[in-house]
C-alpha cells in the first residue's frame, strides 16, 4: 500500500464527469451505500459547489466528499459521503478536504457542518474530532436514525447513524468563535 503525501494531491469542485470514479471508490469501500452512477452525474451538475473531489496523478480521483447545505438550515453544511483509496491514504487527507468544504462555504454563511458515522467507524469518529479541533468548533453527537429506520430482511443490515453536529465554540461574552481556515 503506498501513501501519497497530501501536498501532491489536488482538490476541486467535482465534475459529473468525475461520477464514475467515485462510484468505484463508494462501490469498493465495503462500508458506505452504493448509490447509482446516475446519481453521482446529478449530484456533481447540481453540488459540485458544496462537494469536493481529491485528485493525484493525472487528474484521478483519489477521494471526494458530497456535500450540500441544508434548505432548512442555511447555515449548515451536511457532509453526506466521503472515501480515499486506499492505495492513496494520504495522512491527513480527509480533514483537508473537511477544512476545503468549510473555507468554500463560510462564503455562504455556513458556519456549522454536519455528517454522520457508523457507530463502528471509528477512524471517521477520529477525523472529524480533529478537523472540529482545528477549527475551533463544539461536537455534539445524537442518534439521528435509528437502524429500525432502514427495513431490511437482515436484522443487522444497516447500523443506526449518529449525527455529529459541529457549531462554533461559544467565546466570552456568548459570542459564536471558529476557525477561519485550515492549518498551515
Amino acid at each position: 500500500m503506498s501513501l501519497t503525501d497530501t501536498h501532491h494531491v489536488s482538490l476541486r469542485t467535482p465534475r459529473p464527469a468525475d461520477a464514475p470514479a467515485v462510484w468505484r471508490l463508494v462501490r469498493d469501500s465495503d462500508i458506505l451505500d452504493t448509490n447509482s452512477l446516475y446519481y453521482y452525474n446529478l449530484w456533481f451538475r447540481d453540488f459540485g459547489g458544496t462537494s469536493v473531489v481529491a485528485t493525484a496523478g493525472d487528474d484521478d480521483v483519489v477521494g471526494f466528499v458530497t456535500a450540500y447545505v441544508r434548505p432548512d438550515r442555511p447555515d449548515t453544511l451536511m457532509a453526506w459521503q466521503s472515501a480515499v483509496a486506499p492505495a492513496h491514504r494520504a495522512p491527513g487527507l480527509a480533514v483537508r478536504m473537511m477544512h476545503e468544504l468549510a473555507d468554500r462555504t463560510a462564503g455562504l454563511g455556513v458556519t456549522c457542518v454536519e455528517t454522520t458515522v457508523n457507530p463502528g467507524n471509528r477512524a471517521v469518529a477520529l477525523m472529524l474530532r480533529k478537523f472540529a479541533h482545528e477549527r475551533g468548533l463544539k461536537i455534539h453527537t445524537e442518534v439521528l436514525f435509528e437502524a429500525d429506520d432502514f427495513p431490511s430482511d437482515d436484522a443487522s443490515a444497516h447500523p443506526p447513524e449518529i449525527l455529529y453536529r459541529m457549531t462554533p465554540a461559544l467565546g466570552p461574552a456568548g459570542h459564536a468563535v471558529a476557525g477561519t481556515g485550515a492549518p498551515s
